[in-house]
This record gives C-alpha cells, sequence and structure tokens, in this order.
C-alpha cells in the first residue's frame, strides 16, 4: 500500500510569547525572552523564582466560567490552540467527522489540579472530600477528549505522554494514521501547564532549572558556557494535519509537508541524556530515513536545546556525527532560550516555529549568548542572538524527554 501524503493545513498556539500564532511568530523573530518573575503563586522561597508564562491569561476571555472551572490550565491551553488551528484550517464546513481524529501530547497533565486537591485533602480531618471533577480534570487525556468533544470529531482520539517528547510523538501518531489511511484529517499537538509550587519545587530538587533569579530574561542561554539549567514555560501549540488530495479538493490553505518522522530510546538514565548523544544520532537517522531525504538537504535544525550542561552538548555531538561537513552549512537553533521549556508542549511550539521558518525564511534565534562553549565547535552557526534570513526548504524539529525518549520530525516547503 503506498503511503498517503501529509500536509499541514493550520496552525495555533498559545504561548509564553503570545497568545497567537501571529504574536508567538513576532515574539521568535525578534528575539524577545519570556521569562519573567512567576506570578501563579508565591515562588519566594523557591530556589528559582521565575518562568516563562503566559503573559495576561485570563480563561474567561476564552471559556463560559462554568466551563472553563471543569478544565485544568493545560486543556485549556489545548482548546484554546486547537480551535484557532481548527478554524485557521476552515475545518468545520463539510468534512466528514468520522475521519477526523485528535492525538494531543501533555507530559504531566492536571499538574494544579492534582496538587489543589491533595493539599486540601491533607489540611482536612482525613474525610475524602475530593472535587468531582478531580480525576476528569487531572488526567492528561482530557485535552484530547474536550477538543474532540467540541468539535464532534469522532476519529481515533487519545494523548501521548513520553515527557518532553510527548507533543511530538502526537504529531509522528497523527503522521501515521493518515499516511495509513486510519484518517483524513488530525488534530494534533500538545499542552503544558506545570508552573506550580509542585513542578518548580520538583524540578529544583532534581537541579534542572536555571537558578538565575537576577536576570530571568537572560536566564535559558543554550549552548552558552554558563548555561545552568532550563527554564519552566506553560502554553500549547496546534496543528491540522492532512491528507494532501483531502486538502486539496477542500482548497485548505498549505502550509508545509509533514515529511517524516524518526523515534529512539538512549536506553542510558531515567533523567540524564547520553553524553554520547547515541540515541540521538540514531533519532535523527530514522528521520531522515523515513522522510527519504539526505542530511544535504536540511537546512535547519530547531534543537532541543533545554540550556542544560549535559543535554545541550550531546545534541550538538550527535548533529556533527550525522551531518559530518553539512553540519556547518546549517542553521542550528533553540527557540527555548525565548520561551523556556513547554516539557510536553515543548515538541509542538518548536514544530510551529520550524513550519514559520520555512513560510517566512527566516530562522528564529538562540537568545542570551554571552560566552562561548570550548567544548562546543564555534564553527557552528547556532543563530546567536539574532534571527537569520536563508532559504529553508527542510527542518527538523528534536525534542528529547526524560526516560531517554527521543522525536525528531521533518518538515518540507510544500511542492505540488
Amino acid at each position: 500500500m503506498a503511503l498517503r501524503r501529509v500536509v499541514v493545513t493550520g496552525l495555533g498556539a498559545i504561548t509564553p510569547l503570545g497568545k497567537t500564532v501571529a504574536e508567538y511568530w513576532d515574539g521568535l523573530s525578534r528575539g524577545v525572552s519570556g521569562a519573567a518573575p512567576i506570578t501563579r503563586f508565591d515562588a519566594s522561597k523557591f530556589k528559582t523564582r521565575f518562568a516563562c508564562e503566559v503573559k495576561g491569561y485570563n480563561p474567561d476571555d476564552y471559556f463560559e466560567r462554568k466551563e472553563g472551572r471543569k478544565m485544568d490550565l493545560f486543556t485549556q491551553f489545548a482548546v484554546i490552540a486547537s480551535d484557532q488551528a481548527i478554524a485557521d484550517a476552515g475545518l468545520l464546513e463539510g468534512v466528514d467527522k468520522d475521519r477526523v481524529g485528535v492525538i494531543w501530547g501533555s507530559g504531566i497533565g492536571g499538574l494544579r489540579t492534582f496538587q489543589e486537591e491533595c493539599v486540601a485533602f491533607g489540611r482536612g480531618d482525613g474525610t475524602p472530600r475530593f472535587n468531582p471533577f478531580f480525576i476528569p480534570k487531572m488526567i492528561a487525556d482530557s485535552s484530547s477528549g474536550n477538543i474532540s468533544i467540541k468539535h464532534g470529531f469522532r476519529g481515533p482520539n487519545f494523548v501521548t505522554t513520553s515527557a518532553c517528547a510527548s507533543s511530538s510523538d502526537s504529531i509522528i501518531a497523527a503522521f501515521n494514521y493518515i499516511r495509513l489511511n486510519m484518517a483524513d484529517v488530525i488534530v494534533t499537538g500538545g499542552s503544558e501547564a506545570a508552573i506550580t509550587e509542585a513542578g518548580v519545587g520538583g524540578f529544583n530538587a532534581i537541579k534542572a532549572m536555571s537558578e538565575r533569579n537576577d536576570a530571568p530574561e537572560m536566564a535559558s542561554r543554550p549552548y552558552d558556557k554558563e548555561r545552568d539549567g532550563f527554564v519552566l514555560g506553560e502554553g500549547a501549540g496546534a496543528l491540522i494535519l492532512e491528507e494532501y488530495e483531502h486538502a486539496k479538493a477542500r482548497g485548505a490553505k498549505i502550509y508545509a509537508e509533514l515529511l517524516g518522522g524518526g523515534l529512539s530510546s538512549d536506553a542510558y538514565h531515567i533523567t540524564a541524556p547520553d553524553p554520547d548523544g547515541n540515541g540521538v544520532v540514531l533519532v535523527m537517522k530514522n528521520a531522515l530515513r523515513d522522510a527519504g531525504i539526505t542530511p544535504a538537504d536540511v537546512d535547519y535544525i530547531n534543537t532541543h536545546g533545554t540550556s542544560t550542561p549535559l543535554g545541550d552538548g550531546a545534541e550538538v555531538k550527535a548533529i556533527q556525527k550525522v551531518f559530518g561537513e553539512d553540519a556547518y552549512r546549517l542553521n542550528i537553533s533553540s527557540t527555548k532560550s525565548m520561551t523556556g521549556h513547554l516539557l510536553g508542549g515543548a515538541g509542538a511550539i518548536e514544530a510551529l516555529a520550524s513550519i514559520l521558518a520555512i513560510q517566512h525564511g527566516v530562522v528564529p534565534p538562540t537568545i542570551n549568548h554571552f560566552t562561548d562553549d570550548p567544548e562546543l565547535d564555534s564553527r557552528l552557526n547556532f543563530t546567536f542572538n539574532q534571527a537569520q534570513k536563508r532559504e529553508v526548504n527542510i527542518a527538523i524539529s528534536n525534542t528529547f524527554g526524560f526516560g531517554g525518549h527521543n522525536t525528531s520530525v521533518v518538515f518540507g516547503k510544500f511542492r505540488d
């Protein structure tokens, strides 16, 4: 059976740089940092007191009060971003909803809901008094469930959970369901809302996050010698993936083509990456093979690039092993330097960044570079501090998660 072509026909985003795709891209292309002191709770006693929050967010702007109270924040973000993408794709008119699915990604799910309910119980007298929406709000698949219920999409529906690789895995799963003729259209992407006491405290406990409290906007600095950990972010990104002939028949605009994807495991450590980057080498090779392209065909890699000492170095080693001399003509950048790390939502907003780089012929920068790391090859183009114009025909988006989960997604400029 011949595999069907899959294209991207709609985009949606709610991020620390803006609550629409246009605002998000504007922030990326201008090199804006989304980091600021935490407002969601009193972080004064925490080692890290800043994050990349969605600015000026009010659920009442998007939901009826009763409706919004039934959703954790990560699900609210999922519904908002997917609504934007669905509207952008013009998806609600004249499509067979039995053939439209929702495959979403979230690494943690309703952490705020879980925390609040457990704290409330612990402060009581032991009598179990739990909100009846506790479980439906907390579970990760409430995101895909709410999206499908709202729009009546009856196709494949589930959530992928693989830590920070979650939404990239959801994109690849959606891609495969469409090209194997199990659906014609899938709403995919990911969301996370882990800026809570438990989230910040937990990541502080494993020394994963930056503690640069005196200068939050400069804390996320991938590939810089002085990097000291990631900055926590929140939000969601959504893509409409659609079978090419189906999109063509309804006159949909096409942003890009999804050419292929790769998966691998480090099989090394529950939190630390393989320092030699062997799993990352494998995932990029798998992605290139699936897309039917060579390293010489790739123009841009949106890296995982979290600003951790070990992770950044391992990914750079892997890029050099896979691309060889071609690595020096690539643009490489980490947009996490601006958005922070959205955990399970990271792959989705970084897929958007890759698609928008193809669309606009602009590679967003890696901001906050001050000091070269002598362990990293300075001949590589990390797109430091300022966006660069170049034709981007093919872009790879890399995301890796605790547990050794590695995912690479390959997007290409659409050619009829």
